[in-house]
């Protein structure tokens, strides 16, 4: 059964990105990709995957020689008029209600399969889904630092069920059941 999934890391006061969008403060930590909750780990139950406007610019910007990586089919949930990466399957999507956004959720799980849908980012994405009542996991990495003001990791209300903790370098990683 397909699940939706916010994987993400966050400082310790719960900023996924700096007050300038940057995540310096983050790619300079040591983490075990194959480790605990790793990345690597979590790749691999993906079939689908869906973000905002600002976690894809903030890829297209600083991914690097090869920034789309994914083979993964992807929505990116904006407004904006948004360049596609070539040759990505990529779909931009601006559901304006609930119901929009439930339809579109439904056409999402269904490319994802047996996988599961990751939600890249951001927080709202995040906080959309939950509202909706979607969201049905959080997996958060949490960085010993502090930014002191950013992109909250999930600006609403949403009850989590602890349900795993581990240590994976410097990273205390969480894994959390969104309550019903």
């Amino acid at each position: 059964m397909t699940r939706t999934v916010y994987y993400t890391a966050t400082s310790l006061d719960g900023f996924i990105a700096d007050a300038d969008n940057s995540l310096s403060w983050l790619l300079s930590r040591q983490v075990d990709q194959e480790g605990p909750m790793g990345f690597s780990t979590f790749e691999k139950s993906l079939g689908a995957m869906v973000m905002g406007a600002t976690s894809y610019r903030w890829i297209r910007e600083n991914g690097g020689p090869d920034p789309w990586s994914y083979t993964q089919p992807a929505w990116v949930l904006t407004h904006r008029e948004l360049e596609p990466f070539p040759g990505a399957d990529i779909r931009f999507a601006a559901p304006a209600t609930p119901e929009e956004l439930r339809a579109l959720h439904a056409e999402m799980v269904a490319a994802a399969g047996d996988l599961d849908l990751w939600v890249v980012g951001g927080g709202p994405v995040a906080a959309q889904l939950a509202e909706a009542g979607l969201l049905d996991e959080v997996v958060v990495a949490i960085a010993p630092v502090t930014l002191g003001g950013g992109a909250p990791l999930l600006p609403a209300r949403v009850e989590l069920v602890t349900r795993e903790v581990a240590q994976n370098g410097e990273f205390t990683c969480v894994r959390y059941d969104v309550a019903r």
